[in-house]
């Protein structure tokens, strides 16, 4: 039998760097999917079209995010059953969690598909904008069932401490991705509807080879058995219940940017620009952090799982360290090279990259707050916490923004002060998000030592 990670045991920091490479890059990755789109048809189609993708960002994310996050009830799950050596739940967990991805991926591209348009013009989008941003967004959506099966198996295969093969995965349909872009653009000047498609593609490609993997190729508790697959209702339940208030969280999330983005529009088609290639750079600076996040889901998860409650707080604090090292690292590099890296998106349209640098330096500069944010979210939720970092980030961060939005914006309606209400939802909500984690790692270990003396 192929031999599981167990991330309980020896030195930590090791094992936590081990982890977090692989899925850092995995993550960039696939956030490089949106950027190639708009890279793509920066350089060969028109700065409209680079506005369209951006335009769609905040309303897929909406769309898709609230059920990605269930994805964080299966790591939870998984990573508890496999610190706890039960095998058979950790089953039965990855055959529910892959006939829902199935059932969510077909129901959320089909909303998608036929919703977006009313949707777009509901954010104020320009007329402009909009006629590249629907088709663009319709083809995406195609691809949306292939996406949410592959982030259910992959949110499997991390918890159990593997996290190279989606990386490897990942990058095959990558390089395919961009390949397809360029074929779509250069070849037919399909402009942002081509590179949607290619997306979309990319995505089942990726599907496919997880599916292939974990079907005829993984020999352990996690492997596909066709014949099995099926929803366990109690597994099902508990799923939902961890993860639930993750995708309740990521719908507030994208609403509250959505909201933002609506302000966005209302400025011309130059700031819509530059934010969106500015977006999806300062994205990279989230996707490198967010692997300390799952990290933090993962490491406190298992050691919860296997009652190794005195070892948590030295994961928190290792999680702090290493997401604040990444977020300064790679946040550094993003605001010196802002001029050069805005470019590759909007080539020669200087409005526009002096609008994406002022997001850069503003969300740049305080990024590592948002990780430090995320690892007492991921502590929590490790432990089993569901409802807690839901209320918590929906009152801080999306909270803070709406509040933000309404009454300090209007004083100031300028871009940069709207960009300041990223960092102060980001530094609230973390101070109580580890407060909090190390509060409930207390109270797990007065309920381990009383059910023992119990006993």
């Amino acid at each position: 039998m192929q031999r599981k990670a167990d991330l309980t045991e020896g030195p930590i920091l090791p094992r936590l760097i081990h982890y977090c490479i692989p899925l850092m890059l995995t993550g960039m990755l696939q956030l490089f999917y949106n950027a190639t789109d708009m890279i793509v048809v920066g350089q060969f189609s028109s700065p409209t079209a680079v506005g369209a993708v951006g335009a769609c960002g905040s309303l897929i994310g909406l769309l898709v995010n609230s059920f990605i996050g269930l994805s964080v009830g299966v790591s939870v799950l998984v990573a508890q059953y496999i610190g706890a050596k039960q095998e058979k739940d950790v089953s039965e967990v990855v055959h529910t969690a892959l006939a829902l991805a199935m059932v969510l991926g077909v129901a959320v591209s089909a909303v998608g598909y036929h919703f977006a348009e009313g949707a777009l013009r509901l954010m104020d989008t320009p007329e402009t904008t909009i006629a590249e941003a629907v088709p663009y967004a319709k083809a995406y959506m195609l691809g949306i069932p292939a996406s949410m099966v592959y982030n259910y198996c992959a949110a499997a295969l991390r918890a159990k401490g593997d996290t190279l093969r989606p990386l490897m995965f990942l990058g095959i349909s990558g390089l395919a991705n961009v390949g397809l872009n360029l074929y779509f653009v250069t070849c037919h000047g399909m402009g942002a509807v081509g590179v949607g498609i290619a997306t979309a593609v990319a995505q089942y490609i990726a599907m496919a080879m997880i599916l292939v993997y974990m079907t005829f190729i993984l020999k352990d508790c996690c492997r596909i058995r066709w014949n099995r697959l099926r929803f366990h209702p109690g597994k099902l339940w508990h799923m939902l219940r961890i993860g639930l208030p993750a995708g309740m969280q990521s719908v507030v999330f994208s609403f509250s940017n959505v909201l933002i983005q609506s302000t966005v529009n209302t400025f011309g088609e130059n700031v819509i620009n530059g934010n969106a290639a500015a977006a999806s750079i300062d994205g990279f600076i989230y996707t490198a952090q967010n692997s300390v996040y799952q990290a933090a889901i993962t490491f406190v998860g298992q050691h919860v799982g296997a009652r190794k409650f005195e070892r948590i707080n030295r994961v928190i604090f290792l999680c702090m360290g290493l997401v604040t090292a990444i977020g300064l690292g790679v946040s550094a590099l993003v605001v010196l090279f802002s001029h050069t890296l805005l470019g590759i998106y909007v080539p020669g349209d200087e409005a526009a990259i002096a609008w994406g640098t002022q997001r850069l330096r503003v969300m740049g500069a305080c990024y590592f707050t948002c990780g430090l944010m995320e690892v007492g979210c991921g502590a929590l939720r490790g432990m089993g916490k569901t409802f807690t970092p839901m209320l918590i980030s929906v009152a801080g961060v999306c909270g803070i923004r709406v509040l933000w939005l309404y009454t300090i914006f209007p004083l100031n309606p300028t871009m940069m002060c709207l960009y300041f209400s990223y960092p102060a939802s980001w530094i609230a909500t973390g101070a109580v998000h580890l407060t909090l984690a190390f509060i409930s790692k207390r109270q797990l270990e007065r309920q381990d030592l009383l059910s023992k003396n119990c006993n």
